[in-house]
This record gives structure tokens, C-alpha cells and sequence, in this order.
């Protein structure tokens, strides 16, 4: 409607104006305004149906990226897709005003060096490539979840008649769901089994003996360790745990950051400070002997976390954002690894690391004397943490320092984008790995966003709709770098382990 009154307008004007400097011409000025009219007119109507036709975009898998799922290690990485604004051409060369106006291409930045340990985590399978036979070989340990990109749609099977916990398999594929939102069109397809259980399995002495031994199967967890060769993948509670009112991690990590600016590390209690359940590893029961008595002050301050009563009260004595309060923070791991890393190291506290057995998938990227104290694990538990806290409050400068680098660490190396980063490269070179093409296996569903939050309610569906990922609009994941050589890998080894031998002298 706009574009034809507008039209209108300047035929009558025109239709006048030759009325009036020309009479005799009057059958020629009608003849003249008629065509003019029927011109615009025409235009109109073209312009209208324009707009009635659109074209749908929709992000499709390219021909680089199924080759690439399809063949081996020496595959190249999928190259960045082609992509129009609305409306261009793609037949056309922009002329070169057009490319002199053009903002210049952004730098890609670096990757964190913890995404090195990609290349690590995925050496047993470098040689000989991942086949089908080894994916589906890892049915022998249980998973609950096998899962597919296929032209860059989600599909995923499950396996046995045990759940996973909570909405922990929920999430996780809500995390990949928006890692291909995040980057349409550039995740290659792929084929893997995932297991949302604790405990790594996968026995790294099968890659041992006398006799060649094909590759371990392949199978993707929240954790591993050195002692296993489970591959390391981004947990859950990154896009929230409802069952514990635990937001997504970066809402909660800008809360964490608005308290850490309230209280400063001076002005906060000189203790070491822990709060969880303590009925889930020997670990922490023994945690609970540290606790202040009337016969010893070990310098912590231990709180055992009821969460059937936290559930019946509303969550009120659970807010992690309100637990940076202490000077030192203790993290402990549970039956396995736990999710709770993240949230202390993010408090400017020293973090108290009391031995660690497993690691996550940022957690290697982490020094002993630079990010955090380590702890003794055994019965001298508590000798180690008072050790620490005593330590601390005598050197002030360098506490805070520590704290300082765990801290900022988190805050630019633990964004949500680097997160979605590290899923994109592990995902990417595990699937230039695949010797088949994938596809859907046999019993899975397709996950999409309507089908994720189809039906929930609460948290859970608040949390989805708060993660729902946008694209990155062309900016491309961060830069990976190449895989740690072995003497940087024997090196990093031996300094974590002489600072950790440097803490015991000092104890004695």
C-alpha cells in the first residue's frame, strides 16, 4: 500500500504540469500520463509480489563436510561455508568501493592452552583411525547415549534401562544442540558414544603389551584420568542443574564475579571453607575430622549440604554465589570429579585442591602454586590444610595472587564461548578420525529445540530458553594449536609434580 500511494503522486503532479504548458497536445500528454501509470503501477505490483516470495535459509551440511566425516586422519579440516547476506548474490563480484568500505577480517584468537590436551585425549586413535567396529565396542562398558550429527541435525539413541541422573543427559545434548546453532553448517558429521556416569573406564593399559592391540574403543564422559583413556567433554551444569537450583554458568559466573568485587580477600574469614555432600566418596567423610573442635582448630570450616532439605526449604542455604567468603576454598572430589571446581576457583580464594584423581576438561590447564595450593589427600588431610591456611595468612601478597590467577583464569579462559570453542575442536578432530560415513543409528530420534522443550516446565525449561544459543555471525572458534610435543608433555609433568613435593617439604 505505501508504494502505491506514494506512486500516485508524481503521475497526477505529472499529468498536470503537460496539461497546462501544452493544450494542443492534449491527446498526447493523456497518451503520455497513461503510460507513465501503467508503468508504475507495474512496478508496484512487482514490488508486492517480491515480497510475498521467501526463499527459506536453512544450514546444510557441505560437500567438504560429509568427505571429511567419511574418510581418514589425513583428512583436511572442514573449511568455513560459504555464506550471503539476504538478498546478495552469490554470483556477483563485489565491485571494489564495496570491498574498500568492507570492515577489515577480525583476528582469530589463540585457543586456551588446555585445548593442547585435544591432540592427547585422542592419540590412542591417531594411527589407526576410529572405525565402527570400535565405536559400537564401547557397548561393553554401558553407555547410556550414542550420538550423531548428520548434516548438521542431532540424533541421539539410547541404550539400557538405566536413565541417566537427573536431567544430566537433558542438558548435555541441549549443550550440543547449541554448539550447532552456535556454528550451522560447520560441525562435520559424526558418530560417537557417550556415558553420563562418573567413573572413566576405558583402561589405558589396553594401548600396552608385547602384541599389536587395536585401539580402546572411543568413549566421550564428563572426566578422565591418567589411568584411563575416557575422553573429556564439557558437563552439564554449563547450561544449568535444576534439581539443585544451580544456574547456567554464565549467569552464575557474572553473580560469582558481582559478590568476589563486594568483599576483599583481606576482608574476608581467615579459614578454609567447604560445603557439599559428604556421603559420596571416603574422601570426604575423612574431610569432616578437619571440622574446628573443642580439641583442635585445623583452620577449616566444613559444612556437610543436606540437599533433601535444601529442596524442602527453597534453596536458601545453597547459593553459590554467597559462599566467597572465606579467604580459602576447599575442592574435593567426590565418587568422581566434581562439577563444584569451577564455582571455587571462580571465588578470588585460594583454591585447596586436596589431591585430585581425575580431571575435566579445562582442569589440566591449571598449575599447583600458580592457580592453586595442593592438599594431601590421605589422613594427613588436615596437618596439609591447616599447613596451607597458616602459610596464607602469612604471606598475604602471594595468596592473593594465587587467587588472583585462578580467578581470571576462569573469568577469560571459562567463558561460555571457549566452552562451545573446545566442543567444537574435540568434536571436529574426533570426527577426522571416522574411517565410515556416519549415520543415524538405528533406534535414535532426532533432538531438536522444540522437541528439548516440548512438555517441560520450572527451571528446566527456564534454563533452556536462558541458554538458547545464537549464532556466532561469523566469527569463527578460536584458533587451536598443535599437540604438546613429548618433551613439553614430560616437562609440564615434572613441574606439577615438584611443586606438589615442594608443599610436602614444606609441611614437614
Amino acid at each position: 500500500m505505501e508504494v502505491a500511494t506514494a506512486a500516485k503522486a508524481p503521475s497526477s503532479r505529472l499529468a498536470r504540469s503537460l496539461a497546462a504548458a501544452a493544450p494542443c497536445y492534449k491527446g498526447v500528454s493523456v497518451f503520455f500520463a497513461a503510460v507513465v501509470a501503467g508503468a508504475l503501477v507495474s512496478a508496484c505490483w512487482m514490488s508486492v509480489s517480491a515480497r510475498l516470495q521467501v526463499t527459506p535459509i536453512t544450514p546444510a551440511a557441505t560437500p567438504g563436510i560429509a568427505r571429511n566425516a567419511a574418510t581418514g586422519p589425513e583428512a583436511p579440516a572442514p573449511g568455513r561455508p560459504r555464506s550471503t547476506g539476504v538478498g546478495a548474490s552469490t554470483n556477483q563480484t563485489p565491485s571494489a568501493g564495496a570491498a574498500s568500505s568492507a570492515p577489515p577480517p577480525r583476528e582469530v584468537p589463540d585457543c586456551p592452552a588446555y585445548f593442547r590436551w585435544i591432540h592427547e585425549d585422542l592419540r590412542p586413535w591417531r594411527g589407526t583411525g576410529v572405525t565402527r567396529g570400535a565405536v559400537e565396542g564401547a557397548r561393553r562398558f554401558a553407555p547410556r547415549l550414542r550420538v550423531a550429527v548428520v548434516a548438521g541435525r542431532l540424533y541421539v539413541a539410547r541404550y539400557g534401562r538405566r536413565r541417566c541422573f537427573q536431567t544430566r543427559a537433558a542438558f548435555t545434548q541441549w549443550g550440543i544442540l547449541q554448539l550447532l546453532r552456535r556454528y550451522p553448517g560447520r560441525v562435520p558429521d559424526l558418530d560417537l558414544m557417550f556415558d553420563c556416569e562418573d567413573l572413566p573406564v576405558v583402561g589405558a593399559g589396553e594401548r600396552h603389551g608385547a602384541q599389536p592391540q587395536p585401539p580402546p574403543p572411543p568413549l566421550f564422559r564428563y572426566c578422565g584420568s591418567e589411568a584411563t583413556l575416557d575422553i573429556a567433554f564439557p558437563d552439564w551444569s554449563f547450561w544449568g542443574w535444576p534439581e539443585l537450583n544451580i544456574k547456567p554458568w554464565e549467569a552464575l559466573q557474572r553473580e560469582i564475579n558481582e559478590a568476589n568485587a563486594v568483599v576483599n580477600w583481606t576482608d574476608r574469614a581467615p579459614y578454609a571453607y567447604w560445603k557439599g555432600n559428604p556421603k559420596v566418596g571416603a574422601e570426604r567423610l575423612l574431610l569432616l575430622r578437619c571440622n574446628a573442635s573443642g580439641e583442635r582448630d585445623w583452620n577449616a570450616r566444613v559444612y556437610a549440604q543436606d540437599w533433601g532439605e535444601e529442596v524442602r526449604h527453597g534453596f536458601r542455604g545453597s547459593d553459590l554465589s554467597k559462599q566467597c567468603t572465606h579467604r580459602y576454598r576447599i575442592y574435593i572430589e567426590g565418587r568422581g570429579w566434581s562439577v563444584s571446581e569451577k564455582y571455587i576457583l571462580a571465588c578470588e580464594s585460594v583454591a585447596l585442591m586436596v589431591r585430585p584423581r581425575f580431571h575435566d576438561f579445562f582442569s589440566r590447564g591449571l598449575s599447583p602454586l600458580r592457580h592453586y595450593w595442593p592438599v594431601r589427600g590421605d589422613r594427613g588431610m588436615c596437618r596439609s590444610i591447616k599447613h596451607a591456611v597458616d602459610w596464607g595468612n602469612a604471606h598475604a601478597d602471594r595468596a592473593q595472587e594465587m587467587a588472583g590467577n585462578a580467578s581470571r583464569f576462569i573469568r577469560e579462559e571459562l567463558t561460555m564461548d571457549r566452552v562451545y570453542d573446545y566442543m567444537f575442536h574435540l568434536l571436529t578432530e574426533y570426527a577426522r578420525l571416522l574411517r565410515y560415513r556416519p549415520a543415524v543409528p538405528r533406534g535414535a530420534a532426532e533432538v531438536t529445540v522444540e522437541s528439548m522443550i516440548r512438555g517441560r516446565r520450572g527451571l528446566e525449561r527456564q534454563f533452556m530458553v536462558d541458554t538458547l544459543a545464537a549464532s556466532a555471525s561469523g566469527d569463527g572458534p578460536c584458533r587451536l594449536k598443535p599437540a604438546y610435543s613429548p618433551e613439553e608433555l614430560q616437562a609440564l609433568r615434572r613441574a606439577r609434580a615438584d611443586a606438589v613435593r615442594q608443599v610436602e617439604a614444606w609441611e614437614i
